[in-house]
């Protein structure tokens, strides 16, 4: 029971905005988590939620829009100016590629006020989440695991998941 629990976890911390599914990964690896099984559950949370920022991202600019008028924050930020840059030069795919460095909602967000397609933009976050989720997988499996192999964290931990 204590497994599903944790697994249930990592769906909802992927799903959350700015928790994404790459930094969830190793997280689940130190607490004794399956890493391929915890980031096929993480890009799932991760991708539904990205998906429903797409499909919603009318109402979500207008009141981010209206937000940032209310705290009289400028238009343009060095955030949304980096992301122009990153668009102009490599477009569409390079933006969503990048996007799970500084949050994959917000690049979904600020692609579609680029690009303005919802399924172009759909399809550059899936497959960046899949590209960045099996990287870390492997990365965590095959690098991290040296590190975590056996020490009191990591013992501490999966003896919390079992027991629970």
């Amino acid at each position: 029971m204590g497994y599903i629990i944790a697994y249930l976890i990592v769906f909802l911390l992927a799903a959350t905005p700015f928790f994404e599914a790459p930094a969830i990964i190793p997280v689940g690896y130190v607490a004794g988590l399956n890493p391929y099984l915890t980031s096929i559950i993480a890009f799932i949370g991760n991708v539904l939620t990205v998906l429903l920022v797409i499909v919603f991202v009318e109402a979500i600019q207008a009141w981010r829009e209206k937000r940032r008028i209310k705290k009289g924050k400028p238009e343009k930020t060095k955030k949304s100016e980096r992301a122009q840059r990153v668009f102009n030069k490599y477009g569409l795919p390079g933006l969503c590629l990048i996007g799970p460095t500084v949050g994959s909602h917000l690049t979904a967000i600020i692609a579609m006020s680029l690009s303005g397609s919802k399924i172009k933009t759909a399809i550059w976050m899936t497959i960046s989440l899949v590209v960045w989720c099996v990287g870390m997988a492997l990365f965590t499996h095959y690098g991290f695991s040296r590190l975590f192999e056996n020490n009191d964290v990591t013992n501490t931990l999966r003896d919390f998941i079992e027991n629970y």
